[in-house]
């Protein structure tokens, strides 16, 4: 666009800690037990306290006045000194709290033993630096009294170089003896404090972190090499220091008294059983807070699903159906599971990201991102599930990758089974994708899998993203939501209520699609074609030769699912339910979520310079304008979105109405023919198809003004009550069509605020003496009729959807139509009347709409069913036909009233087109 510099896909900033929202709880909020919702004892934010310091990490600051001295280094050993000066270089610390001592007044006071997760003499190392450069005891010398009976002052839970034979040595018998489940050195301080009644010993556990989480600036080995669950050899944590060292998080948790522990007077097995175990637990959620949950653990994944109660019974009728041996029931779920779960990894998404950023910057002239950060700031302890707008199969790898670059861990996916392609299905499965099939039904087994492993995602706090359209858009409105996997995400919470659910609404806009052409064959009549790999590498040249304009990404209102809960299901008191009970609220619950959803999704909706030129040149017959009046059109539009904001976070483009329109013409969506009366700018017969496409992302928008527009098409003049009054009898269709975020009573409030509006621009003028007056329009073909033509002409075709409805169910009269016969006639109509008049937007013979529009009637009690299944209506039917003479002309509605076909008529129903 010009004077405007492409913008690149963002670089985060180097050294820029990843932000853990949305996958990865806080690093500074308490961790939380997954499976009790405790804060564990040696938890920042425990009872045990917490200084202000352990908010955010802070690198140690230098020695000065009122600072502990740095301990000295008589009495640790010569080779820890030695080593010590050979590691400094490689490794930079930082310290979470920067004072540790803080958190914990008297901690100098008494001896302090330390807590690490595995033992390493680099962990030992790097504890020994963390603790001098704090002030606090070496690991290096040994206790007071040496209870622990060994020159050191820190115990391991475990021992990093674990071989990795062990787990066939152990099928074939031959591996050692199976190590403790507990520390050595742990039970032999413990017993020290039960032989000496005065001793007290303070125990520290300290979290070491080399490389913590990857982030944007991360070079590929530093990722394949960065700290994640797996326990590594020596040569493998070398490699980590020489690549992440200077990259390294220390985190001091409060200490706890082990005399405290003592005095509970527990048996001494159990004493240091119990206490291994609260460890573990600790480093565990610590891990978990500072780098994101497992997600590398498919196989985990795979076993927890089969060993869950729901799916062992149904492998065991699987086994009765098909009478066939247990064990074959199983190994098919086991296949089922691994068909479908995702095997996330770091390298390859890294890998990726490499891969993708100078191919976003080739084809896409910058990716703008708006309201991130308001998602960051209400994520944390949150299991969030990613639900965006379906638009384009660029709209998950978009998504992940910006998450990705802000150093947010990318969701699990939730991919169609045609998206598993050879080596694609690979890569999208390692990047997180998981896979299902188009439908369940009549395969009870693979449904009781898939439903458990959407439930383990959701209680193992990994972050999901799914469509809740089921399809990508063919014709740039919102789909009508599918429950199915909503349903599956609530009663897996509902199931364990152990982590609050956040629903992220997001709209991704896009100023030309890929899949343009496509979507113009299907929108035709052709059938959709089947994905397939060649399909897709033959298509990669033409990608990388073409412009797409820039992108847009918004992230709307959030919805926590609590809070949908405490509205719609207000009975249900937070306890856990059963797989099998499905409350009678539940199915009302799920509708009004994905309710929400959508309308969040288009609230969070960006205005791009396409949107504004698809507005404009598809409200002429010849899909063409002069530059003049283009311009103008593009400038009411702006004015009408700053005038009535729609919502805060809708966005609209900066940019004048002549860059917009050079805007167009550079990326080939509009074509300029010179006049010498005046240049006229437009669009070719395919490209105004396209263009519709991008004229109804935005659609919802201008509802209100095309409404008024709308009553004056046919009208020189009107009363404003009776704009109001029609526009509150009109709106529930528009609301359940459009996702409409108002009541009645606000939609009429801002009918009169978009009233003034008009007024103000000189489209209307009052005649009447106050608001409730006489408005009235222009005389004659001025530019001020022109214009308001244009601005209502985006929602004349829902009002002749509409009309249609009536005019078959008048026709047929009451009894006759059953809601889906009525569907198809509609159907019909619509197509006869575009091919015998003027052509017409793709979806005005959308069966969907029609779909819904009489299921709101339905609603309404405007129609009702019979015993025999036929639509019934009386009166107030007829009334609201009436009121049609306000909005479509005379001519119009004679038209669509002879193109409605009786019931006698009808073809077969496998005959109509779809």
């Amino acid at each position: 666009m010009p004077n405007q510099t492409p913008l690149p896909f963002p670089e985060s900033e180097p050294g820029k800690t990843p932000d853990p929202a949305a996958g990865a709880t806080d690093p500074a909020a308490p961790p939380v037990d997954s499976s009790t919702g405790a804060v564990p004892p040696f938890a920042p934010g425990s009872t045990l306290g917490r200084s202000e310091a352990a908010e955010e990490p802070l690198q140690a600051p230098p020695p000065g006045p009122g600072r502990p001295p740095k301990a000295e280094v008589e009495g640790r050993p010569w080779w820890a000194r030695l080593l010590g000066k050979v590691l400094s270089p490689w490794v930079s610390l930082t310290l979470e709290p920067a004072e540790p001592a803080e958190f914990a007044p008297g901690l100098l006071e008494k001896p302090v033993c330390y807590v690490i997760e595995h033992y390493g003499l680099s962990n030992a190392l790097i504890l020994d630096r963390a603790c001098r450069e704090t002030g606090l005891p070496s690991p290096l010398r040994e206790l007071p009294g040496n209870p622990l009976g060994r020159q050191r002052a820190y115990v391991a839970l475990s021992r990093r170089n674990v071989s990795t034979l062990a787990p066939l040595q152990q099928s074939l018998g031959t591996s050692p003896p199976a190590s403790k489940t507990h520390s050595g050195s742990l039970a032999r301080l413990l017993e020290a404090h039960r032989e000496d009644p005065a001793l007290d010993v303070q125990l520290v556990p300290v979290s070491i972190f080399v490389g913590r989480a990857p982030d944007k600036s991360s070079g590929w080995f530093s990722v394949l090499f960065s700290e994640n669950w797996a326990i590594v050899g020596r040569f493998r944590r070398l490699l980590a220091i020489a690549l992440n060292g200077r990259d390294t998080t220390v985190r001091f948790a409060p200490p706890v008294s082990l005399r405290d522990i003592i005095n509970e007077d527990l048996p001494p097995e159990r004493t240091v059983r119990k206490l291994s175990r609260v460890l573990r637990t600790h480093f565990r959620l610590i891990r978990a807070a500072v780098i994101g949950p497992d997600l590398s653990t498919r196989r985990l994944l795979v076993d927890q699903v089969l060993a869950s109660t729901p799916v062992k019974e149904a492998i065991a009728d699987q086994a009765r159906r098909e009478n066939s041996s247990p064990a074959d029931a199983w190994r098919k779920a086991h296949g089922y599971a691994y068909e479908i779960a995702a095997d996330y990894s770091h390298p390859v998404v890294r890998s990726a990201s490499f891969l993708l950023t100078p191919v976003w910057n080739r084809i896409y002239r910058g990716v703008l991102v708006h309201h991130l950060d308001k998602l960051k700031q209400a994520a944390p302890g949150h299991e969030v599930v990613y639900v965006p707008c379906h638009r384009s199969h660029m709209d998950y790898l978009l998504l992940s990758y910006l998450l990705y670059t802000r150093g947010i861990v990318p969701p699990h996916i939730f991919a169609g089974i045609n998206l598993n392609l050879p080596v694609i299905g690979t890569l999208l499965r390692k990047g997180g994708a998981f896979f299902a099939r188009r439908s369940f039904r009549g395969n009870a087994l693979y449904s009781a899998v898939f439903r458990e492993y959407m439930a383990q995602l959701v209680s193992g706090g990994y972050s999901i993203e799914y469509f809740i359209e089921g399809g990508r858009s063919r014709t740039g409105r919102l789909l009508p939501p599918k429950g199915g996997t909503l349903a599956m995400t609530v009663r897996a919470y509902l199931r364990q209520p152990t982590r609050p659910v956040l629903f992220q609404p997001v709209y991704i806009g896009y100023e030309k699609l890929m899949e343009g052409n496509s979507y113009l064959d299907e929108l035709t009549g052709k059938p959709k074609e089947k994905e397939s790999i060649w399909q897709l590498i033959t298509g990669i040249p033409k990608v990388l030769r073409s412009n797409y304009g820039q992108v847009v990404v918004n992230f709307g209102e959030p919805i926590l699912l609590n809070d949908v809960l405490a509205r719609h299901a207000p009975e249900w008191q937070g306890e856990r339910l059963p797989d099998e009970e499905k409350p009678a609220w539940l199915s009302t619950t799920v509708d009004a979520l994905a309710q929400n959803i959508q309308v969040n999704v288009n609230r969070a909706a960006d205005v791009n310079p396409i949107n504004l030129l698809a507005l404009a040149l598809l409200s002429t017959p010849k899909h063409a304008m002069g530059e003049s009046d283009l311009l103008a059109q593009i400038a009411l539009s702006k004015t009408l979105l700053a005038e009535l904001p729609y919502s805060d976070r809708v966005t609209v483009t900066p940019h004048a109405p002549e860059e917009i329109v050079a805007h167009g013409e550079e990326i080939g969506v509009l074509m300029r023919t010179t006049h010498p009366l005046g240049d006229v700018l437009h669009v070719g017969g395919d490209n105004a198809v396209l263009l519709s496409y991008f004229r109804n992302n935005v659609l919802h928008l201008f509802t209100s003004a095309s409404w008024v527009a709308c009553c004056f098409q046919n009208n020189r003049r009107m009363g404003q009550d009776g704009v109001l009054r029609l526009g509150r009898s009109v709106y529930p269709f528009l609301q359940s069509e459009l996702f409409l975020p108002w009541t009645e009573d606000e939609f009429v409030q801002r009918l009169a605020g978009t009233i003034d509006v008009f007024v103000r621009e000189g489209l209307l003028e009052r005649v009447g003496e106050d608001d409730g007056g006489i408005l009235a329009r222009n005389a004659g073909q001025s530019d001020e009729v022109f214009r308001l033509r244009a601005i209502g002409h985006s929602l004349q075709q829902a009002f002749e959807r509409y009309y249609i409805a009536i005019s078959v169910l008048a026709k047929n009269g009451p009894g006759t139509l059953s809601a889906g016969e009525l569907e198809s006639l509609c159907q019909l109509a619509a197509q006869r009347l575009s091919l015998l008049y003027a052509p017409a937007a793709p979806e005005f013979f959308d069966k969907t709409l029609f779909r819904g529009y009489i299921q709101k009637l339905r609603e309404l009690k405007l129609v009702r069913v019979d015993e025999n299944g036929k639509l019934t209506f009386d009166d107030r039917l007829e009334a609201w036909a009436r009121d049609a003479r306000f909005i479509l002309g005379r001519e119009l509605r004679h038209s669509i009233e002879k193109v409605s076909p009786e019931a006698a008529r009808q073809e077969p129903e496998d005959a109509l087109p779809d």
